[in-house]
C-alpha cells in the first residue's frame, strides 16, 4: 500500500479516559484520508498500517494501527 503524505503534515494520537483523540493539521487530515482510501481498495484485503513516532506521528503520540476487516 502506497502511503501518500502531504507536505507539512502533523498528526498526534493520544489516549485519555478511555478515548482516542487524533489531532492533525489540514495536511495531516488529508494524508490520513489518503491512507484510509488506499486501505479501502479491493486489492488490499486484510491489510493494515501502523502510524508511530518513528514514522509519522508527533513525539509522545500513542501508536495507531488501522486495520481493514474482510
Amino acid at each position: 500500500m502506497e502511503m501518500k503524505w502531504i507536505d507539512g503534515f502533523s498528526i498526534a494520537v493520544k489516549v485519555e479516559n478511555n478515548a482516542v483523540t487524533i489531532s492533525a493539521n489540514k495536511e495531516g487530515l488529508l494524508s490520513l484520508a489518503n491512507h484510509l482510501r488506499a486501505l479501502a481498495q479491493d486489492n488490499t484485503p486484510g491489510a493494515h498500517f501502523h502510524l508511530e513516532e518513528c514514522n509519522s506521528l508527533e513525539e509522545n503520540s500513542t501508536e495507531l494501527i488501522v486495520e481493514k476487516r474482510n
